[in-house]
């Protein structure tokens, strides 16, 4: 479609038309990419489940939870700091949606503006958990607790951390204009990815803080 006639759509309209209006080669690239995406998405989700998984049976075979140890029962994790953090990592999603939308609708600056606060909050988040780790009361090496607690939200961490180095790439390609009106994949990634982070700490949360 002509750019002309694209100026006179608006809305949701006009940015599907810009997403069809490129060339063949670059529209089976993109579909490709996404869904090779998609199937890494897949994957990490099957990897998060294995130890999900292990870690109801340990829980559900275990006599008391938390468990005992050296004759002195570990201490419950605490919800209401891992609940204010919850909402920063939410709020990041939220801000990254409308990252995604603003440059959908050929707005620059309000993009920049909202990825940076994503960008704020996942680093927020990951300084709230680092902060929880130091006052934890538990070890990684003293108990199924302990390990099954640190490997999951550690591995979910290093997931947020690789999300906030992605997402600062993603700013450092668009001031240079690697992405235009009608392609911009990299950014559909980013923010599928960084919504992905926020369902598996829905699940983490809800394993860890709140069964």
């Amino acid at each position: 479609m002509a750019a002309t006639a694209v100026q006179h759509l608006s809305g949701h309209e006009a940015v599907a038309a810009r997403y069809h209006d490129v060339d063949p080669v670059y529209a089976e690239t993109r579909d490709l990419r996404l869904l090779g995406f998609m199937f890494f998405l897949i994957s990490d989700c099957i990897l998060f489940s294995s130890f999900i998984f292990a870690y109801i049976y340990l829980r559900v075979s275990a006599p008391t939870w938390p468990p005992i140890v050296d004759g002195h029962q570990l201490p419950w994790f605490d919800t209401s700091f891992a609940a204010l953090n919850s909402i920063v990592l939410f709020g990041s999603g939220v801000t990254m949606h409308f990252a995604l939308e603003n440059w959908k609708q050929l707005n620059k600056q309000k993009f920049y503006r909202w990825l940076i606060a994503t960008i704020v909050l996942g680093i927020g988040f990951l300084l709230g958990q680092a902060h929880e780790y130091s006052v934890v009361g538990i070890s990684w090496a003293g108990s199924t607790m302990g390990a099954s607690f640190f490997t999951l939200t550690g591995m979910h961490g290093f997931h947020v951390f690789i999300g906030v180095c992605y997402l600062i790439i993603l700013g450092i390609q668009v001031s240079r204009g690697v992405y235009t009106d009608s392609k911009y994949f990299g950014l559909t990634a980013g923010t599928l990815y960084w919504h992905f982070v926020d369902v598996i700490w829905v699940a983490l949360f809800s394993l860890f803080y709140l069964w």
